[in-house]
């Protein structure tokens, strides 16, 4: 039913997040922009099937008066994986298979990209935010076709949870991607990527 989509780095601002990314991972992020209704903005970066998103609370656009997606408004500290996303071509029906918390459908879109996406009333996904966010993509564009190959692979997403046993039960009728791996440990994730100089690794 989900598919895996991308993966979420968040940000006190996206400049630090972008320098953070391009430095741990060695090529340049491409793509991205506003999103003008979570007052967020983001830069982008290719991975083949995948992408990956680094996403800050976008100062210049006024603040929703809701709670913005990927719990961004309390994050602070150093930028980190925060998120990932799973996409589905009926997002009510995967949203009647998943835990209670996983959000409400929110259309958007930036430029000809169109797509729903779920948003927990408070901006929490279940499981601490280990359980993924979910999105439906509307038409056939996706970031991926836009945005160019980077020539990094993800080798292994690496979720770590108190929870980890229920997070497994939780996700086993709903999605089997062998990178997605859950542990048990504090909240936490961490990405290693297949790289043209060799793994590299992100946290």
């Amino acid at each position: 039913m989900l598919t895996f989509d991308h993966i979420a780095l968040a940000t006190e601002t996206l400049e630090a997040g972008v320098a953070h990314v391009e430095a741990a991972l060695g090529v340049p992020l491409a793509g991205g922009g506003q999103h003008p209704l979570m007052a967020t903005h983001n830069r982008l970066l290719g991975l083949g099937d995948l992408y990956f998103e680094v996403i800050a609370i976008d100062p210049a656009a006024p603040a929703p008066a809701f709670p913005r997606w990927f719990d961004l408004d309390r994050f602070a500290g150093r930028p980190r994986l925060t998120n990932w996303i799973c996409r589905t071509d009926d997002l009510e029906a995967a949203l009647a298979a998943c835990p209670p918390g996983t959000g409400t459908p929110v259309a958007l879109a930036r430029g000809d990209l169109r797509w729903r996406m779920a948003v927990p009333e408070t901006g929490i996904l279940p499981f601490t935010n280990a359980f993924p966010a979910l999105i439906e993509w509307q038409g056939s564009l996706h970031p991926v076709q836009r945005l160019p190959d980077s020539g990094l692979r993800l080798r292994r997403l690496e979720i770590a949870s108190p929870d980890a046993p229920a997070l497994t039960a939780a996700l086993a009728p709903l999605i089997n991607d062998p990178r997605v791996v859950i542990v048990p440990g504090e909240p936490a994730m961490r990405a290693s990527f297949d790289t043209p100089s060799g793994l590299r690794v992100l946290e």
